[in-house]
């Protein structure tokens, strides 16, 4: 036994290296799969314990609530509500700054520190400097995203409009928070680091420029885990509600850490979905390969049975070449995995801002990622093993022959053409093996697919562009306002030097509610005559808003539950807080956020008042940007200003940025994956074909003839598999689509042909690569060897 255990391992060594370039190309497909599972639930699982760790180490807040002013004495009140174990009543505002050397329109949001410095509740991650000290009133610290921004340094000074009044600010720190990971200005959707940012001051400074002396206007709420935090919102509520408070809410709705949940969701969906794909791919065609590599070996395990080793030792002794081939494979792919992972998590950390990346990976999906890739590998190849165990030896060293030898339908079908005979060849190789044609099919579209995955969401991402910052919003900028003025300002703006059209509309903070269903968002009022941003549907046409009733974006109208007919209540988060009931008159598709519209007019006379608006679409004179930029920092009530080309860059610089970078990653892998396919494919077809082609060379036919049969075999698989291979990559596509689809955004389907075109152009590539390797072999074959190898 132990000679035959020396003698098999010594061939099992053997074979590994002279087999070496087909066990790489194996090993790539095993790779390319674990490398995006790896990859996928390395970052998943690091960001989401980064959050955790940050939010629990931070000390960040579970309720939130804004109001217009309430005396500190209210916090008495506060501290006796049952479940509450911290809290931090601060002051908020707005400003406008001036960065120098920067002409665009700059605005902040304003949070006061307490006198010792950190809050009790959303702690402050300091990166450099210290916080403001108090009676230091002219001292900031800045958020770290808009420091790198501008390229802000401690001590550096710039100028603020604060409550009309403009102040010289000087950086004391620069800090990061776990309350604005995701950094949006007023009205927009997308991070705008630039252009927006957030500044603490010590809580006596603030106060003083808000005339909020003695009060607060924001309210951070930490709960006792075991307490509902739906009945301290309740208490809040009903405490905070005659000071203007506009409903207190938990972290779900808490805006940076809604659109990080959704972010981390898809992420997550990602890491389910796309190594779902890629394994499942990899897997069915790593069973193609080892079958068809096994299968080649027949006449050997003829001769190691006549030596006397038994069918188990046979097995054993493959499934040792199987596993080891599982085992080269699935360690390029788990280093590969976690280089990516941890380069692209890095990337990740410039957009969500955590203070440090915590990379870490549950050990359990290691192994069960091992145990699945070394299982399918060894069922990949067991049965191919088995069936040539079990046949005699002296029928296992004669060639496997056709099952039956008669005229194929595709032959006959194919009669009238006069193909050469070496054509006819490839047509009865083909046809008279349909199990195995059929497989080596599935393998080139199921190789061109996992290209299309990897690619097609380039092709969405720039619909999603071309749907809103060409098609949707046609402004150059949107100017929102402190509070809702007539509509008559339109016309003062509009004679303003620069300004060639001003348009309006109104966003008014609102609770949707379904039942047990809600949904914090906004209702936005757009006028009848709209021309500069409108709603549209799926085919990108515009949509007409209703006289009466509420638009919905299907997402949102799925999230509600509502179809069109019902009814919906609109809780006011503002003014007068009433509560109104308005049908559903339609839905409609966008690609980024979720929206509920309604006609302007209709907005106004539901809320029971008259033509005001809060946000002025402007289109501007190019020649005078920095004219009606300056115009509109210093305009009292212009609480911010956004950038439609801004928002662009912003998208690509951020979500885009990662979104792609994922996606490229994917794509690579799924590239590798394709190359190690064909290549399997076309050395495998050589070595079944050995004997025969030596023979047709033996027989007068000369080197390109015979590599004509070869690679022309190729080629029909490559005919036939690609635009099979176009029909699974659609239905992939589609599905990874369905499962990604967020709050934030999603992602439409659309394969362009030069999708199309890269799938197809990576699978021919690595098809004349590998044939050309063929063709190499076919000059070096030894005839004579060949001939003599079955005898």
């Amino acid at each position: 036994m132990s000679f035959f255990s020396s003698a098999l391992n010594t061939k099992l060594r053997r074979e590994l290296w002279q087999m070496r370039g087909q066990v790489l190309a194996i090993a790539l497909v095993i790779a390319g799969g674990v490398a995006v599972c790896v990859m996928s639930l390395l970052n998943y699982s690091s960001l989401s314990a980064t959050r955790s760790q940050y939010y629990d180490e931070h000390q960040f807040a579970e309720i939130f609530a804004s109001l217009k002013r309430a005396p500190k004495h209210v916090l008495h009140e506060v501290s006796a509500i049952p479940g509450i174990t911290r809290f931090t009543g601060r002051v908020e505002g707005g400003a406008k700054l001036e960065i120098p050397g920067f002409s665009d329109p700059v605005s902040a949001r304003l949070v006061s520190l307490p006198p010792g410095g950190q809050p009790d509740v959303n702690r402050l991650f300091i990166r450099k400097g210290h916080l403001p000290a108090p009676g230091r009133s002219r001292d900031v610290a800045v958020i770290g995203s808009f420091a790198e921004a501008h390229d802000l340094q401690l001590g550096d000074q710039f100028s603020a409009i604060i409550n009309g009044r403009r102040q010289l600010l000087t950086i004391s720190g620069i800090v990061e928070s776990p309350e604005f990971i995701y950094v949006i200005p007023p009205g927009g959707m997308l991070p705008d680091y630039e252009r927006f940012g957030v500044l603490w001051m010590s809580e006596e400074a603030l106060a003083a420029a808000m005339d909020m002396k003695g009060a607060f206007n924001s309210l951070l709420v930490r709960t006792d885990p075991g307490h509902p935090v739906a009945s301290v919102i309740d208490a809040l509520d009903r405490l905070l509600d005659r000071y203007g408070a506009t409903g207190a809410y938990g972290r779900d709705d808490q805006f940076s850490h809604r659109f990080l949940n959704d972010e981390l969701s898809q992420l997550k969906t990602m890491a389910t979905v796309f190594p779902l794909i890629f394994m499942s791919v990899a897997m069915f065609l790593l069973n193609v390969v080892i079958s068809r590599l096994i299968s080649t070996q027949r006449d050997i395990i003829a001769v190691l049975k006549a030596f006397g080793y038994t069918n188990r030792q046979i097995a054993w002794h493959y499934t040792k070449l199987v596993l080891t081939i599982a085992v080269i494979g699935f360690a390029l792919g788990l280093g590969l995995g976690v280089w990516l992972g941890a380069g692209l998590g890095e990337m990740y950390m410039q957009y969500y801002r955590f203070p440090g990346l915590l990379l870490t990976i549950n050990p359990v999906w290691i192994f069960l990622l091992a145990g699945i890739s070394f299982v399918v590998a060894w069922l990949g190849g067991w049965r191919a093993i088995s069936q040539a165990a079990a046949l005699p030896p002296a029928e296992a060293m004669r060639p496997e022959g056709p099952a039956r030898f008669r005229v194929t339908l595709a032959e006959k079908w194919l009669s009238t053409i006069r193909f050469s005979q070496p054509s006819r060849m490839i047509v009865r190789q083909t046809a008279r093996r349909p199990l195995r044609s059929l497989l080596s099919m599935m393998g080139v579209a199921m190789a061109t697919a996992i290209i299309m995955v990897g690619n097609f969401q380039f092709d969405s991402v720039s619909l999603m562009v071309h749907t809103q910052f060409a098609r949707v919003q046609q402004q150059d900028l949107t100017a929102t306002l402190t509070d809702p003025l007539n509509a008559s300002i339109l016309f003062t703006l509009q004679r303003q030097p620069g300004i060639r059209y001003a348009e309006g509309r109104r966003t008014v903070a609102a609770r949707l509610v379904n039942g047990h269903r809600t949904w914090r968002s906004a209702v936005t009022g757009i006028p009848a005559s709209a021309g500069l941003q409108f709603v549209v549907d799926k085919n990108l046409e515009s949509v007409v808003l209703p006289r009466k009733g509420l638009l919905l974006t299907d997402y949102l109208a799925r999230e509600l539950s509502v179809e069109p007919g019902d009814n919906l209540d609109i809780e006011i988060l503002e003014g007068d807080r009433r509560t109104i009931s308005v049908p559903v008159a339609g839905t409609t598709s966008e690609f980024l956020g979720v929206g509920a519209y309604m006609d302007l007019s209709a907005l106004n006379r539901a809320l029971g008042e008259g033509p005001l608006i809060n946000q002025a679409l402007i289109n501007v004179d190019p020649a005078f940007e920095n004219e009606v930029y300056q115009q509109l920092r210093d305009t009292p009530g212009v609480l911010g200003v956004s950038i439609r080309q801004a928002m662009l860059d912003s998208f690509f610089q951020t979500l885009a940025k990662t979104f792609l970078t994922f996606t490229f990653f994917n794509s690579l892998l799924g590239g590798i994956i394709a190359f190690g396919v064909i290549y399997n494919t076309v050395r495998i077809s050589l070595a079944e074909k050995g004997r025969e082609l030596a023979s047709l060379r033996v027989l007068g036919y000369t080197h390109n003839e015979v590599a004509h049969i070869l690679l022309g075999e190729m080629a029909l698989l490559l005919l036939v598999g690609i635009p099979l291979g176009w029909l699974i990559g659609e239905g992939l596509a589609l599905l990874i689509i369905t499962a990604m689809q967020t709050e934030l955004y999603r992602v439409p389907l659309t394969i362009t042909s030069q999708t199309l075109g890269i799938s197809a152009t990576v699978v021919i590539l690595s098809a004349l690569g590998s044939g050309f390797i063929a063709w190499w072999r076919l000059r070096k074959l030894d005839l004579v060897a060949v001939l003599k190898t079955r005898e």
